[in-house]
C-alpha cells in the first residue's frame, strides 16, 4: 500500500511516535513532509511519552492524532492507555499505528518473537479495535476498516492499525546526516583497545552488533559483553544492578542517544548511587540510526550538564578521534563514576552482520565469566 494514501485515508494531521525499521515509510513521509515541527509531527522519547502527547494534543484541538511505535513499545503504552486514554476514564480517541517485528511465521531477530507473538493479544487486553495491514490490503479495504473506525474512535475509543513487514511503500527519499566525523564501530575499536578484560553492557541496534563483530574481528572472547539487543532503552540500569554487586568489576555502558533518552531517569538513578566502577559511554549521532536514522533531540540536550546534576563525578564531551584515547584511558584510570559523550556520524557498513551467539549462550558465557 502506498505510504500517502495511509495518511490520508486516515484524515490525521498530527503524529508522534517513536521510528521503527518496519514503518520506514511512513517515519519518512512524515519527515519529508513535516520535518518535526511539533505542530503536525513529533518524535518522541518513549511511546509513553508519545501517548501523553497524543492526549494533550486531542485535548487542545478536540482531532483524532497518530502514534506510531514498533511493538516492542506496547509496553510503555499501556499504563496511559489504560488509565488515561480509555473511555471509562478520559475517552480520548487516538490511532495506534504499530509495526509488528516477530509476526508469527516470518524470520526474525530472538529479541523479536515473543513480543510478535503477544502483539495482538496485548490490543485484545487493552481493549483496542486493530486491522492488519498486508502487502495485499487494497486501499477500498482500508477505507472501509477507517468507516468503522470513525465509530469507534467518536466514543473516545482507541484502535490500531498492524503493519507487516513490507506493506506500507514508496516513501519519499530522505537523507539522513549530521556534522560529526567519528564513526560508531571507530570508537568501539579504540574503546577495547582500552577495556581489557572488563565488563561491556552495550545497548540495543547496530552498537550491540558492531561490538560482536569487533570483538571476532580481533578474535577477543565475547564472555566480558553484555549485548542489550532487545529491551531498548535500559542497559545502563542493567549496568547499574551489576555494578552494585560486583565492585571490584570495571563496567562501561555502550549507550545510544535514543535509548539513553528512552528512560532518561536511569541517569539519576545511576547518579544517586555514583558507582565508581561504572563509565557510561553515550554515542550520540542524533539519529535512530539503527531502524532508519530518523532524528532525536539529543543534539540540543546538554548530556555533560545533565550526568554532572544528577551525580556523576566525571562528565566529558568529545567531538575528535583525538580526543577519544585519552578520555577513555582518564576513565579507566579513574575511581569516579564517568560519563563519556561521543559525537558519532551517522553510517554503519552495509554488510554488518547480527551476532551469532544466542541470547542464552550470551548469558551464560558473561555469567561465567562474572562468577569466576
Amino acid at each position: 500500500m502506498n505510504v500517502e494514501d495511509f495518511v490520508k485515508t486516515t484524515n490525521v494531521d498530527f503524529f508522534t511516535g517513536v521510528p521503527d525499521s518496519q514503518l520506514k515509510a511512513l517515519c519518512n513521509y512524515l519527515i519529508n513532509k513535516y520535518g518535526t515541527d511539533g505542530i503536525h509531527h513529533v518524535i518522541a522519547s518513549n511511546e509513553g511519552c508519545c501517548t501523553g502527547i497524543a492526549a494533550g494534543y486531542h485535548l487542545a484541538t478536540n482531532k483524532v492524532p497518530m502514534v506510531y511505535l514498533q511493538n516492542s513499545g506496547e509496553g510503555n503504552i499501556i499504563n496511559p492507555v489504560a488509565s488515561l486514554l480509555n473511555e471509562n476514564i478520559y475517552a480520548i480517541p487516538t490511532i495506534f499505528t504499530i509495526g509488528w517485528r516477530g509476526e508469527p511465521g516470518v524470520k526474525d531477530e530472538p529479541q523479536h518473537i515473543f513480543q510478535g507473538q503477544i502483539t495482538l493479544k496485548l490490543l485484545d487486553t487493552l481493549n483496542i479495535k486493530y486491522f492488519i495491514i498486508r502487502k495485499d490490503t487494497s486501499l477500498d479495504e482500508l477505507n472501509s476498516v477507517m468507516s468503522r473506525f470513525n465509530n469507534i474512535l467518536k466514543d473516545g475509543k482507541q484502535v490500531a492499525f498492524v503493519v507487516c513487514a513490507g506493506a506500507l511503500e514508496n516513501p519519499p527519499e530522505v537523507k539522513y546526516t549530521n556534522s560529526n566525523t567519528i564513526l560508531r564501530e571507530e570508537l568501539i575499536n579504540h574503546l577495547l583497545n582500552v577495556t581489557d578484560q572488563d565488563v561491556i553492557i552495550s545497548t540495543t541496534g547496530k552498537a550491540s552488533r558492531e561490538l560482536f563483530e569487533m570483538r571476532e574481528s580481533k578474535k577477543q572472547s565475547h564472555k566480558y559483553d553484555f549485548l542489550t539487543v532487545g529491551s531498548m532503552g535500559h542497559c545502563s540500569s542493567i549496568a547499574l544492578g551489576i555494578a552494585l554487586q560486583k565492585p571490584e568489576k570495571k563496567i562501561w555502558i555502550l549507550d545510544g542517544d535514543g535509548a539513553a533518552l528512552m528512560h532518561m531517569g536511569a541517569i539519576a538513578t545511576i547518579g544517586h548511587f555514583k558507582p565508581s566502577n561504572v563509565v557510561h559511554i553515550i554515542v550520540n549521532n542524533e539519529s535512530h540510526e539503527s531502524v532508519g536514522g530518523q532524528p532525536t533531540i539529543m543534539g540540543d540536550v546538554d548530556l555533560v550538564s545533565i550526568a554532572k546534576s544528577c551525580g556523576y563525578q566525571n562528565a566529558t564531551s568529545i567531538q575528535s578521534i583525538e580526543d577519544l584515547d585519552e578520555k577513555l584511558i582518564q576513565a579507566k584510570t579513574l575511581s569516579k563514576l564517568s560519563l563519556i559523550e561521543i559525537k558519532c556520524a551517522i553510517g554503519s557498513r552495509k554488510n554488518l552482520g547480527r551476532p551469532t551467539h544466542t541470547p542464552k549462550d550470551n548469558k551464560n558465557s558473561f555469567m561465567s565469566y562474572l562468577h569466576g
